[in-house]
């Protein structure tokens, strides 16, 4: 097929990867935090009911990502990313027009599902369309879509409660949803399942199967491993789903800041979460795995703990930045481990589980923390719990052992 393309079609995947986690996660997860002060006002919620709409968010996540590998055998992946976030679409509009609590939850716990439902198809097109040596490169794209989910959030929702009042948070879902509804039908028209499908081959080069890159089956310790990484993920989960739940609320309710300043804050966090995959996954290449968890685990430690430490403004900005600096650099070295340490003919498979016990963390976090934050007025507590997880996560990170050598 002749292509009218300057550049190989795999790359307008890339950018649908990229708009696909926008929505789903940028605006539809991590909008959350900057709308929650708002409703929480208006609607009268306690820390503890805002808590629990965040982890009914995470419920229906663990749901379908559980379910994708399902579906995925009767769906094909374009027209069920597309479905998944025509349902975010509708369901963020729902809670738009909501003002009950268990309806909210539900509205809440939907879009979840539909978060599940776009990500795994998506990811799974990656290793469709780019050979091994290009698909870092298109993950960082893709995850890049996240980072400014959470800029727009962040400029957008507090102009919106400014303009509009007690009234805002609901325009805000609304508008959110309306964005994402016009996404689908853009990603839904651009996205192909398979290279075959245009007459094309994937992006890179192709390489010789080698023996050298799948480490075997009975491989020792692979299921110690497995439950070390699951650990880690999960303490990963939780921690930074508590700091990005509640932190725009700190802000605004035990700092006093203005809702424009705490979105400024907020912004931030997205700015530097564009690089944050890249640059630690790239880090990882070179020190090494285990080494570059660690660094993560360490950097999210000093964030945390500077959020709880009440040492002021300029301890919660430099907290922001380390926070999105490591934001999204766990799910990509772990991504990578799996392979180092499992092999490339488990990967899949070791990652999916893997993703369950993430899920679970960040079913469990944002609800805790909310009924710490209800009945001790704040949530300094509930940060500096994540540091000491975090710090314990960086400890155990060292007791992973050296990946097999290829053989």
């Amino acid at each position: 097929m002749k292509r009218p393309l300057p550049f190989h079609y795999a790359w307008i995947i890339a950018l649908c990867g990229a708009l696909t986690l926008f929505c789903c996660f940028g605006l539809a997860r991590f909008s959350f935090g900057m709308l929650l002060p708002a409703m929480r006002a208006d609607l009268g919620f306690g820390y503890d009911r805002m808590g629990f709409v965040s982890t009914g968010n995470f419920v229906g996540y663990l749901i379908s990502v559980g379910l994708a590998p399902l579906v995925l055998r009767r769906v094909k992946p374009r027209l069920l990313v597309s479905l998944a976030l025509a349902l975010i679409a509708l369901a963020l509009l729902g809670i738009s027009q909501s003002s009950s609590f268990a309806v909210i939850v539900g509205l809440y716990a939907l879009v979840g599902v539909g978060g599940g439902f776009a990500n795994i198809p998506i990811m799974v097109l990656v290793s469709h369309w780019f050979r091994r040596e290009r698909r870092g490169r298109a993950a960082g794209l893709m995850v890049a879509g996240n980072g400014v989910g959470i800029i727009l959030s962040g400029f957008l929702i507090p102009w919106l409660n400014d303009v509009l009042g007690a009234n805002g948070w609901r325009a805000g879902w609304l508008i959110l949803g309306g964005i994402i509804l016009l996404l689908a039908l853009v990603v839904g028209l651009l996205l192909r399942n398979d290279p075959a499908d245009l007459g094309l081959e994937p992006v890179g080069r192709i390489q010789a199967p080698r023996e050298a890159e799948l480490i075997p089956h009975e491989a020792p310790g692979a299921g110690r491993v497995l439950a070390q990484l699951g650990l880690l993920y999960a303490i990963f989960g939780a921690t930074y789903l508590i700091y990005g739940t509640f932190i725009v609320t700190t802000l605004v309710e035990e700092y006093a800041f203005g809702e424009g300043t705490a979105g400024l804050f907020w912004s931030w966090v997205g700015f530097f979460a564009i690089f944050s995959g890249v640059s630690f996954g790239a880090l990882s290449d070179h020190i090494g795995r285990k080494w570059g968890l660690m660094a993560v685990f360490i950097l999210q430690t000093a964030a945390y703990g500077l959020a709880g430490s009440g040492f002021g403004p300029w301890a919660m900005f430099v907290s922001v930045v380390l926070y999105g600096l490591g934001m999204f650099a766990i799910p990509t070295i772990m991504a990578a481990a799996v392979g180092d340490y499992l092999g490339l003919s488990r990967a899949a498979a070791a990652f999916s589980l893997l993703t369950f016990c993430f899920a679970i963390g960040q079913t469990l976090g944002p609800s805790g923390a909310g009924m710490l934050g209800q009945a001790l007025g704040g949530f300094a507590p509930a940060y500096l719990l994540s540091a000491a997880s975090t710090a314990l996560a960086a400890l155990l990170t060292g007791l992973l052992p050296k990946p097999a050598e290829p053989h």
